[in-house]
């Protein structure tokens, strides 16, 4: 296991096929990247108080924070970080202990909260606030701090939501192309 994935109370982050973890970023714990997933430069991932699953062909872009909840007897669960398929998380983004669902984008600069729920086909806007147990219903941008509904997404906007993430999936694969040609060297 790399200096960047480490494990936590004999949990360590497991990376199924074709997965892209840059060396700058930090993945700690019980952590589950799936197929085509990719995690960018100085990401800070903490899978230590409960997990995180990331979804297939879904980013992390540079400078995020990834975080859960701990269980406790007032909240048995605690809150886990769910990533659905198919989800570009901007630059800069936060998520604590939120379920997202599949063909999501989250804003550069977005904060997600606790318990907080993403359903799919949704785009939150760049800066965006979701409070803790927030609801985002399937099929519209939100923005603002607290988050506001504030229109239905196009057709157009629907169709990006899975072209962001491929997108995402050409560059790692680039990526990986590289880190394969420097380790001959």
């Amino acid at each position: 296991m790399t200096s960047n994935l480490r494990s936590y109370q004999g949990k360590h982050p497991e990376l199924a096929d074709s997965v892209y973890v840059d060396s700058s970023a930090i993945l700690v714990g019980d952590i589950n990247l799936d197929h085509d997933a990719s995690i960018w430069p100085l990401v800070a991932a903490r899978g230590d108080v409960n997990h995180i699953r990331i979804g297939k062909r879904s980013n992390v872009q540079d400078g995020s924070v990834l975080h859960v909840t701990r269980k406790s007897p007032s909240n048995p669960d605690g809150h886990p970080l769910i990533i659905g398929d198919d989800v570009t998380i901007g630059h800069k983004a936060m998520l604590h202990g939120c379920r997202v669902g599949n063909r999501v984008l989250i804003g550069m600069g977005a904060i997600l909260l606790d318990g907080a729920i993403i359903e799919d086909d949704v785009i939150v806007g760049a800066g965006t606030l979701v409070p803790p147990n927030k609801v985002l219903k399937s099929g519209y941008l939100y923005v603002g701090s607290p988050c506001k509904q504030a229109r239905e997404l196009t057709d157009a906007e629907k169709a990006f939501l899975p072209q962001s993430a491929d997108n995402y999936v050409r560059l790692k694969n680039e990526y990986l192309v590289e880190v394969q040609q420097e380790a001959s060297y």
